[in-house]
């Protein structure tokens, strides 16, 4: 097999003629093909596919065929292709990339099939692939979605795994590889620079990128957001072997006072004592490379994770006494913007980047960038050599949307336990070249990554929230439940209520409210829209810290459950609720509704929904709470009445049984208690549904009570 030329340019999206961008994708898909496969040729012996080289991923066979498979499953769902090529296969194949902990291996058996067997079918994929080319509609632009985007979606997707399956080959035992051409490592090594500071100038820094630009991205990199970031002084280098060597001489990695508590717990599990693809022979140390090892190269980059980094850093800091971290995204994305260009512009890459100059990384030194308006400073390897950790677990910019095709490519990183890298390594070709490319990985994982730190004016950590996606199936049920769709023509439960709240107590003062038991704060954002104050209650904090996320970020993302282990991905915003104004007057707080701090009271109206049936003794709350609202007030309670004995022992049932041989009901038990203070003003059925999975709802229907303070 010929080697294909191993340079090639992300699709420009926007230029040229229909049949003309159909050429450019058949190229792209068959360049992106034939390179992964020559990645592969590096491996020389067929069992070699099967050895797991890195205990927390599958062996090399699996990616062989991941990437085939890719393109079959998603142009299914797409509707591109009406059936499969190897159903076995593209089960096999589909899923399995990437572990969620260093301490959750999985032992699972597969009987995978012979190297030459997974050969033949990636040759019908693109056979498939090549043939739909041919016919699919492609217009110009190719918009998110056109199946011209699905196609790209498996090719970029492909390119992906080009540099995660080079990480495992280099893994490999030097026996299973052989060196091919165009696979030629860098062997200019020396001395290590010396690592001087660089001052960054307080800026406004925009991130994120438009839904009209002119290449491919993934579903993190859309959206805007525009961050002010003070100061800093950035090194010029990435930090080199040498540089790191100091850190090893002086016992970093037995020292935990360097190491975070996740840190820590790695070296526990892991053992190590220096980065992953070094080691010692006779008393020297080498470096491993894609398919040799070499003596190492002080003058490179060092290699590690993200841990091994910040120690490094927490090392740097004490030793210098000055405030030394990792860069933020947004302040990596500073030192980025003085290059002006970006893959599909620049005539030959600015950085060993895109598979342009090597195979594996270079002196630190090489690839330098000047600094805007500061003619004698530079600054090397702003992209390439190896990708740069940040401090920034990755999250959404405002705008984000979830792709239909690759709904989970993004999601699950969302858990603030995935950092992101950022500038690219020596094979990072496609999109993962680009400029606004964002990719991240748990703080132990292990890439073509290395990191370059700052020193910061002040220690603290510039703060950016984190939107994860609330998975605890309660809080999610019930955000679904507040502020998601309505079903069987059933309206929304808490506005619902508060409209019939509203409408009983008509042009009476609107000056402040409580909404007790208000779980993940619906009721209260709706209150706000009528009083001038409200405060909003729950005992549990898990829903307390919704309804705060809420008023904080304005957006909310939770899973829901669909079928068995699948699930659906659901964002909510207050604007999209025209809800987004009403933020100021309210607050949330945790809190016991039987024993509620002082400073809750002189409330026009309390509401109690859905909470009578839930309390530990609902006939002191029922005495107590008199005394917080105003003469003339209000107090309205809503409950289906399903009293538990898990909740309420059934001697503070306020009904559900009977008396003296009659039925006593919750409303009869309500009127005892609150007779002396209140007068009833009437009832009303309100229904409500609970979604519990696609296919499984809760219907029910709660009483609604009005009660005037006499």
């Amino acid at each position: 097999m010929d080697i294909p030329k191993r340079i090639s340019k992300t699709l420009r999206l926007d230029i040229g003629s229909s049949a003309i961008k159909r050429q450019e994708l058949k190229a792209y898909f068959n360049q992106t093909f034939d390179l992964y496969e020559s990645l592969f040729k590096l491996i020389c012996r067929d069992e070699s596919y099967y050895e797991q080289a890195e205990p927390l991923r599958h062996p090399l066979i699996f990616y062989f065929g991941h990437t085939a498979t890719f393109f079959i499953n998603k142009l299914l769902l797409a509707k591109l292709i009406e059936t499969r090529i190897n159903p076995e296969f593209e089960a096999m194949f589909a899923i399995g990339v990437d572990e969620m902990s260093w301490d959750d291996l999985n032992d699972a058996h597969y009987d995978w099939p012979s190297v030459s067997a997974v050969q033949d079918y990636r040759d019908q994929v693109r056979a498939r692939v090549n043939q739909l080319i041919d016919v699919v509609p492609l217009t110009v632009p190719i918009r998110q979605e056109d199946p011209g985007w699905t196609i790209l979606m498996g090719i970029e997707h492909e390119r992906i795994h080009l540099e995660t399956s080079s990480v495992i080959i280099r893994m490999l035992p030097l026996a299973s590889v052989q060196l091919i051409t165009g696979w030629e490592s860098c062997h200019d090594a020396g001395a290590a620079p010396a690592n001087t500071l660089v001052n960054v100038s307080q800026q406004s820094v925009n991130l994120g990128k438009s839904e009209t630009d002119t290449t491919y991205g993934w579903d993190n990199e859309y959206g805007n957001k525009n961050v002010l970031i003070d100061e800093f002084k950035v090194s010029q280098h990435l930090v080199s072997n040498g540089e790191y060597m100091a850190f090893i001489e002086a016992g970093g990695y037995q020292k935990p006072e360097y190491w975070t508590a996740e840190g820590q717990d790695w070296l526990s599990f892991s053992g190590a004592t220096m980065p992953r693809f070094w080691r010692i022979s006779d008393g020297q140390y080498l470096q491993r490379n894609l398919v040799e090892e070499m003596p190492l190269p002080l003058n490179w980059p060092v290699e590690v994770n993200y841990l091994e980094s910040k120690a490094f850093c927490n090392w740097k800091a004490e030793i210098t006494q000055t405030h030394i971290r990792l860069p933020t995204e947004a302040e990596w994305s500073a030192l980025r913007n003085y290059i002006d260009t970006d893959q599909v512009d620049w005539h030959t890459a600015p950085g060993n980047i895109n598979l342009e100059y090597y195979a594996s990384s270079c002196p630190v030194n090489r690839f330098a960038t000047k600094v805007d308006g500061q003619s004698t400073d530079v600054i090397f390897d702003i992209i390439g050599n190896v990708w740069q950790w940040t401090e920034t677990p990755i999250d959404t910019y405002p705008g984000f949307k979830v792709h239909p095709i690759y709904d989970d490519f993004s999601t699950p990183t969302f858990d603030g336990k995935h950092n992101l890298i950022k500038g690219g390594s020596w094979i990072a070709t496609g999109n993962e070249s680009l400029k606004h490319a964002r990719y991240a990985f748990r703080r132990h994982f292990y890439q073509h990554a290395g990191f370059r730190y700052i020193e910061a004016k002040q220690s603290e950590l510039p703060v950016e929230k984190v939107n994860t996606y609330e998975t605890d199936n309660l809080v999610s049920q019930y955000l679904e439940f507040h502020y998601g769709d309505d079903y069987f023509s059933v309206p929304n439960f808490p506005k619902a209520c508060i409209e019939a709240s509203m409408a009983a107590i008509g042009d009476h003062p609107r000056g402040r409210a409580l909404d007790l038991g208000c779980a993940v704060g619906r009721s209260t954002f709706e209150f706000g829209r009528y009083f001038k104050h409200v405060d909003g209650i729950d005992f549990s904090a898990r829903f307390i810290q919704s309804a705060f996320q809420l008023k904080e970020a304005g957006q909310v993302r939770y899973t829901i459950p669909t079928e068995g282990n699948l699930v659906a991905y659901r964002e909510k915003t207050l604007e999209d609720l025209d809800l987004a104004t009403l933020d100021s007057q309210i607050e949330f707080s945790q809190g016991d509704a039987t024993n509620l701090k002082p400073h809750f009271k002189d409330y026009d109206l309390i509401f109690a929904g859905n909470l009578i049936d839930r309390l530990y003794q609902p006939k002191l709350f029922l005495e107590r709470i008199v005394n917080r609202i105003n003469d003339k007030g209000w107090l309205i309670i809503t409950s289906p009445y399903t009293w538990l004995e898990e909740y309420t022992e059934v001697e503070h049932w306020l009904g559900g049984y009977k008396v003296n041989g009659e039925n006593f009901g919750t409303l009869d038990g309500l009127q005892e208690a609150l007779s002396e203070h209140f007068e009833f003003k009437g009832r009303q059925d309100v229904p409500f549904v609970i979604r519990e999975t696609q296919r499984k709802f809760q219907h029910s229907v709660a009483e609604m009570t009005v009660w005037q303070k006499r």
